[in-house]
């Protein structure tokens, strides 16, 4: 109706108007005065439009007094009033209404209030009872059964039927626990129970199987007393409605969050693989695994040939339900490389880069079991009935498959579906980053570790001086392997040089580092330098390697330090001297009794320079045990140096004890596991050689002295049973002897030492050193070097604060 009153343009009245039903309708301005006024209006009170339009609204009012109270009421009510009025119909008579007022309706302007009422009457009319009727069938989404107060079945709406899963005739008058057997039924019974007793809702989250379906579905469930006017129960509604879709969707998202949390956690291989199994099974599969193409262990990269055709793929782990087959855990077994063909779900996925879902009766699935009865037979003892193969793919390569099985169980007899391969998909790519990180950083580990390891000592050399165990532990940490090292020299004289070092930083940059330092090291043991002058070069060298990785950086210098403890024992005098460059220092136990560290002055760690080095000289008993160790072993387990340290003495106590088991039982006590850092220990038991397996001589300065020297050592080599080393030693010492006469100075010593090879040792306290060279024909000299060169296999200078010392050495002949 607009502001003049007409009526609207139409076919007619509707049927509600017609039946004398419908709505009145009144729009008062701000003035007070009527601007539109209905049919309905005016069915209700008599008036046309005519009369109304323009004039005060009060005067529609049966008491026009209380029209200042209406105002007051109307207007403090904000946007929307309701409540009772007393209208005069045109005729006289007198009627109440429920009305209702809206302020600013659309279409009526500003200020103006919209008042409406219904004209055909408030009771309720027999039309209301089908409506409801209708509405209690036909709501969608929503299950109602009805009980009545003995919680006997009555009725349900269709929503709720298939949900039941039988007619309303056969199942009326029956309880619910002889309606369904589910787990959760007796909660539902309770459910009902409660509400009429209490005569109060009730609420319940169910997850059951209902009505025969496969599938198990998620239910909110209501108990809804239904009370008489009196308050007296009359029954009770089941009203349910099902989440399903909304608790697979936040189960979903749970299992993508924990896979965000747990996969990836380490960098290992095997390890990530299991997280993906322990994510999904049994949450989302009752079997689940992961294999890896065996392509890749050949190839870092594979081309997309390499992915069509029969695969091969090698079992890196797999992961149960709990309730399968104990037998079916005995005979898969990881590690194993099996074929598929191109038909196959694994080998499907791969080739199309996209998961496959497979159910026991698909044509492939049956193809793939008719070729492989071993799997059809375990397939078949668990009952698996659908299975998902997605691919992992990285960085766009592609590593392998995840495969996923599911069986029949009393929680779940469904099927894989879409939702479920889209989320094994996402599962899968999460984990497949992970995995190819795992892959990368184990491959450049183990190349970094075959690196280190081929640097290292493969077998100590042979040598009397002491008896020695190793060990070498690479770290376990992220960062990747460290530069400890560890080294057994022989050296001249039957001395022998004891090394461990400790290269700052970690993975291949510091295993080379090693490799050169230990080099260095040998090199520089070769040429007979006294540990402290040996940490001096090693310390320069240092420096220059510094210096070069911070040119190749773009920087000014780069840290590549170490710290070096370099020992030297000597078998004849029962001597150790050592020095140590920031190196813990070594730890001492003598025959029958304790051990503890020996107070060797700690210069700084090498490539500081500047700083000097000293050495220290130990008298140690024959089978004293010395034990050389990298920091990483006495700091395992976030221990201070000095705890460490005195764990270590006393696992060293008994001095007896054999080595290797001995190094087995430190590394046991003071790791736990692999290490955060490299360790690295060397063990040395010392030996000694005896007064019968060394003979001294002091040689006069005199040229007349060497026929005696001669005679001397071929009596010593006939007593020790050498005679048929007699006539080259003979040459060897008169050589040498003449030598340190005409060009040394006294006092002169000539020593041979029985050990593995006979050493001939010729000393003087002169520091000039002589120099192999090649005499010419006409010269009288310079020949003795070059015939000791030739009939020695080793010889050698020895410098020592006093002199010096030339050796040589023959090996024995076998038998000797």
């Amino acid at each position: 109706m607009d502001e003049r009153g007409g009526a609207p343009s139409g076919t007619g009245p509707s049927r509600r108007e017609a039946d004398g039903a419908g709505t009145a309708e009144c729009v008062v301005d701000a003035r007070g005065r009527v601007t539109r006024w209905s049919d309905g209006a005016q069915r209700l009170l008599g008036h046309s439009a005519g009369e109304v339009l323009g004039r005060p609204a009060a005067r529609l009012l049966a008491e026009p007094s209380p029209a200042a109270e209406l105002a007051r009421a109307v207007g403090d009510a904000g946007q929307r009033w309701s409540g009772e009025l007393a209208l005069r119909r045109r005729d006289g008579s007198r009627v109440e209404v429920t009305a209702l007022a809206h302020r600013d309706a659309p279409g009526c302007g500003p200020g103006t209030w919209r008042f409406v009422c219904a004209t055909g009457g408030r009771q309720p009319r027999r039309e209301d009872d089908d409506l409801a009727r209708r509405a209690f069938e036909q709501l969608p989404h929503c299950s109602i059964s009805l009980y009545d107060a003995d919680l006997a079945y009555r009725h349900s709406n269709q929503a709720m039927l298939p949900v039941v899963g039988l007619p309303d005739e056969v199942v009326r008058g029956l309880r619910i626990q002889d309606i369904t057997t589910q787990p959760q039924t007796v909660d539902l019974a309770d459910g009902l129970r409660r509400a009429v007793d209490s005569g109060e809702p009730q609420h319940l989250d169910s997850f059951q199987r209902t009505g025969g379906q496969r599938r198990v579905h998620s239910w909110s469930v209501d108990f809804v007393p239904l009370k008489e006017p009196d308050g007296r129960v009359h029954g009770v509604a089941l009203v349910a409605h099902d989440t399903t879709e909304q608790y697979y969707a936040r189960k979903r998202l749970l299992l993508l969050n924990e896979a965000a949390s747990r996969i990836g956690s380490t960098l290992d291989l095997a390890q990530t693989a299991r997280e993906l199994m322990e994510v999904t099974v049994p949450e989302l599969a009752d079997f689940a695994s992961v294999d890896l193409l065996t392509a890749l262990e050949r190839d870092a990269e594979l081309g997309e040939e390499a992915l069509h055709g029969t695969v091969t793929l090698r079992r890196i782990v797999h992961r149960f339900a709990p309730g399968s087959s104990p037998r079916l855990r005995t005979v898969l077994e990881i590690g194993v490389a099996d074929s598929y063909p191109d038909f196959t779900p694994p080998a499907r996925a791969l080739a199309t880069g996209a998961g496959v879902l497979s159910n026991a009766e698909d044509a492939e699935f049956i193809q793939w079991m008719s070729r492989d009865a071993i799997r059809a037979a375990r397939i078949r003892e668990q009952g698996y009935h659908s299975m998902m193969a997605v691919p992992l793919r990285a960085r766009g390569a592609t590593l392998g498959v995840a495969a996923f099985y599911r069986r029949s169980r009393p929680d779940r007899m469904e099927r894989f579906d879409q939702d479920d391969l889209l989320l094994a998909e996402e599962l899968a790519a999460r984990a497949a980053v992970a995995i190819d990180n795992a892959r990368r950083y184990t491959r450049q580990r183990d190349t970094a570790l075959s690196l280190q390891r081929s640097l290292l000592p493969r077998r100590m050399p042979d040598q009397s001086a002491v008896e020695v165990a190793t060990r070498y532990l690479p770290a376990r940490s992220q960062s990747g392997l460290g530069g400890d090292w560890f080294d057994v020299i022989p050296l001249s004289g039957a001395r022998v040089a004891l090394v461990v070092g400790d290269v700052v930083g970690h993975g291949i940059h510091a295993a080379a580092t090693m490799g050169r330092l230990r080099t260095a090291v040998r090199t520089l043991a070769d040429v007979d330098l006294s540990p402290d002058e040996l940490l001096t070069h090693l310390d320069d060298l240092v420096i220059h390697l510094s210096a070069e990785v911070g040119t190749e950086a773009g920087r000014p210098g780069s840290e590549a330090g170490a710290t070096c403890c370099y020992g030297v024992y000597d078998p004849v005098s029962c001597t150790l001297t050592v020095a140590s460059a920031g190196h813990p220092p070594p730890v001492i136990a003598l025959p029958g009794g304790t051990a503890a560290p020996l107070p060797v002055p700690v210069g700084p760690p090498l490539g500081n320079g500047g700083l000097p080095f000293e050495a220290t000289v130990v008298e140690l008993p024959q089978h004293s045990l010395l034990a050389l160790y990298s920091d990483g072993l006495v700091e395992a387990g976030g221990r201070e140096e000095e705890e460490g340290l005195a764990r270590l003495c006393d696992l060293l106590g008994d001095a007896d004890a054999a080595l290797d088991g001995l190094c087995d039982t430190v590394l046991a006590e003071l790791l736990n596991g692999r290490p955060q850092d490299d360790v690295a220990l060397l063990l040395a038991r010392t030996r000694a050689l005896g007064a019968g397996r060394v003979a001294s001589w002091t040689v006069p300065s005199d040229p007349i002295a060497v026929t005696r020297a001669r005679r001397d050592a071929s009596a010593q080599l006939a007593a020790w049973g050498l005679a048929d080393l007699a006539d080259a030693t003979e040459l060897i010492v008169s050589e040498l002897v003449t030598n340190a006469i005409r060009y040394g100075a006294p006092p002169i010593t000539l020593r041979l030492i029985h050990d593995r090879t006979l050493i001939c040792e010729v000393s003087d306290t002169s520091s000039t050193a002589p120099h192999l060279r090649r005499a010419r024909v006409f010269d009288e000299g310079g020949r003795g070097l070059l015939l000791v060169a030739q009939i020695a296999d080793r010889w050698g200078t020895r410098h020592a604060p006093a002199g010096k010392t030339i050796w040589a050495e023959q090996n024995l002949v076998a038998g000797d």
